[in-house]
């Protein structure tokens, strides 16, 4: 084939037939539509013919009423199975995505929370208890070492510990 380019009056040329066949074509489908609505009224829609006598006009308004209960039926039985099928459509189509895998998870931020914000993000306003974690710790007794200490003459103490004797009761005194 060659690259030649169409010619402007061709090209609107061929948009008005185009055009053209379209416009004969929805004129035969809105006739057809006339049609068929009008032969679906006579099939289910006899002339009304209004009855004389008041007896006949309720027998006739009952019947009227019957055949509206049972189209109200079809009609909801009808959006029952349409609403089905979307709901189908929906899961149908999470499904296509998981399979196919193109969900991108979005990044996630760090976030500081404390643990009674996270239990009540998590539970809702169900959460009222307040979670101490140090509570919940075991409470260890340290030993505490009592020096007896006498309270004297600090002179003395120095002159004690003074010299090599001095150092060795040090060290005896702490071990």
């Amino acid at each position: 084939m060659s690259d030649k380019k169409m010619t402007s009056s061709r090209r609107h040329h061929l948009k008005s037939l185009v055009l053209s066949i379209a416009k004969g074509i929805m004129e035969k489908e809105a006739a057809q539509i006339i049609k068929d609505k009008e032969a679906y009224l006579t099939e289910n829609c006899p002339p009304l013919s209004l009855p004389s006598s008041t007896q006949e006009l309720q027998e006739l308004c009952k019947k009227l009423h019957q055949q509206i209960d049972k189209a109200d039926e079809e009609r909801y039985d009808l959006n029952a199975k349409v609403e089905k099928a979307n709901k189908e459509i929906e899961d149908l189509k999470i499904k296509v995505v998981d399979l196919i895998g193109k969900f991108k998870k979005p990044a996630l931020r760090k976030v500081r929370m404390s643990a009674d914000q996270m239990l009540q993000a998590l539970l809702g306003s169900k959460h009222k208890v307040s979670l101490d974690l140090r509570a919940n710790l075991k409470q260890v007794k340290k030993e505490v070492k009592e020096e007896v200490s006498d309270v004297g003459d600090w002179r003395k103490n120095v002159e004690d510990k003074a010299g090599m004797g001095g150092r060795k009761k040090m060290f005896e005194g702490e071990a």
